[in-house]
């Protein structure tokens, strides 16, 4: 089969990606913008042809924003055999997957080469989709507010290609109310057409876990809702046509909305109290993790253990939440107590960390060295937004301790970028006098204390293990060792 990946063409007849759906046109007619002209007026659009079968949803898949959310769920449809066009704005990132390699390590490049996947960074080749999945950030501000920019870009995006009968269905994180209250208007204003008469929206929200092998987008149960039954019955067909785990109709758009921000809130509050019980049981000179084996063996303990809590998810997702809840009137107390608590565990750790070089060493902070082992937000993942181990570093410094940072994983020109940090190889690490485990990749625990040591002035001084993940028994004679 001739490979058309990159190439555009005109529908002027056949059975291509836009000849597939219910209300598509016929051969030897061209696609018609209905945003444009009077009744009965139409231009010739460039749209795709892409390989692929037809679905029993009828539906033609466009995904916006190919990032941890986005790349997996057009991957996903393209195996069913779906026809996807698969967009961002990012021109470097569609060259990548145009290449094969995607840098958030979720995909293999056999993935990114189907046929059926359609890679673009031209927002013109939208058109050719009635069925929009938009997968976007949404972060907070530097206040904590939460931040709609590239939501609501995507839906102008999205809003300016768009046409009768299409349906809109967003994936990101938002407070209640805000598909309606902030993305239908900009939709119809780009568009010039009627939310609920002319297009329909739905929201769906992603509950992707990067990283994670066990659970994916197909092996986990979806949330869908919409403005009317039509449209989430569509979804729902939508959906089930690459869900082995099924689908859960929402009654509404804003309970969809809820159920997503309090899913990552619930976990927030779990974490922050088992790091609260960690401080706790530090002065009480208690091991945490040994007290949490414990209490786990009764049948309804909840397992959850200390930690950072970073990223674009857990670490965002209640602040969402709380804004809503301050417009409406009301303050929220736990749920902002909680994320006061695992914001500081960062710096929490750095001064434990200073404390037993002080102690142990009797080194100034100017004669001490500490090597950082990890940035992104999580194990196993490149991805450093939110990472909290910047925390650590950065108080560290003020306490006027070098420190070096170590992250194979991690792309050292994000790190610069980000932070400012210059990643340093394994090799051109220099002896430290205190290692903190802060994030416990696979190629860091499987060496375990042979590496830890290793990279201690003479095997001996403090270490760190953020996680809990280095074996307490085998510490080796001369390390002082710590964990939350």
């Amino acid at each position: 089969m001739t490979d058309l990946k990159g190439k555009r063409i005109l529908v002027t007849g056949g059975a291509g990606f836009i000849g597939s759906a219910p209300h598509a046109v016929q051969s030897g007619d061209c696609l018609r913008d209905r945003n444009v002209g009077s009744r009965g007026s139409a231009k010739r659009l460039p749209v795709v042809r892409i390989a692929g079968r037809e679905m029993a949803h009828h539906r033609r898949i466009a995904v916006v924003g190919l990032g941890y959310v986005g790349l997996p769920i057009a991957a996903a449809f393209s195996r069913s055999g779906s026809r996807v066009v698969a967009f961002d704005i990012s021109s470097s990132r569609i060259q990548e997957l145009r290449a094969g390699y995607d840098r958030t390590k979720e995909l293999t490049s056999a993935d990114l080469a189907r046929e059926e996947l359609y890679l673009t960074d031209d927002p013109d080749d939208l058109r050719a989709a009635d069925f929009f999945i938009i997968t976007v950030p949404t972060p907070i501000d530097d206040a904590h507010r939460p931040d709609l920019r590239f939501l609501l870009s995507a839906s102008r995006t999205v809003g300016k290609r768009l046409k009768r009968s299409d349906i809109v269905v967003y994936e990101s994180a938002v407070y209640p109310g805000a598909t309606e209250e902030e993305c239908v208007p900009i939709l119809e204003q780009s568009s010039g057409l009627a939310s609920g008469t002319d297009f329909a929206v739905g929201y769906s929200p992603e509950r992707i876990n990067p990283g994670d092998k066990d659970h994916r987008f197909e092996t986990i149960r979806k949330i869908v809702a919409a403005q009317d039954d039509h449209t989430l019955d569509v979804m729902a067909d939508v959906s089930s046509s690459v869900l082995t785990a099924g689908v859960y109709r929402a009654p509404n758009i804003k309970t969809a909305e809820a159920a997503k921000v309090i899913e990552n809130t619930q976990r927030d509050l779990n974490i922050a109290l088992m790091n609260e019980l960690s401080t706790i049981f530090h002065r009480l000179e208690i091991d945490t993790h040994e007290v949490l084996a414990a209490a786990g063996t009764k049948w309804n303990f909840l397992g959850f253990t200390p930690g950072l809590v970073g990223g674009h998810c857990i670490g965002v997702d209640p602040y969402y939440l709380t804004h809503r809840a301050e417009r409406s009137g009301y303050h929220p107390e736990v749920i902002l107590a909680g994320r006061r608590m695992n914001d500081a565990m960062g710096v929490g750790i750095a001064r434990q960390c200073a404390r037993m070089i002080m102690k142990g060493n009797g080194q100034s902070s100017s004669e001490a060295c500490v090597t950082v082992l990890g940035l992104t937000f999580k194990e196993n993942v490149p991805d450093i937004r939110n990472s909290k181990v910047i925390d650590i570093v950065r108080e560290l410094q003020g306490f006027g301790i070098p420190v070096q940072t170590h992250d194979p994983i991690a792309d050292p020109k994000d790190a610069q970028s980000e932070y400012g940090i210059s990643l340093v190889s394994r090799d051109a690490l220099q002896p430290a006098h205190a290692v903190i485990l802060a994030v416990p990749h696979c190629c860091f625990v499987d060496e375990g204390w042979s590496l830890v040591t290793s990279l201690l002035k003479n095997a001996k001084g403090a270490v760190l293990d953020v996680k809990a993940k280095l074996p307490r028994e085998h510490r080796p004679a001369g390390v002082d060792l710590w964990r939350l």
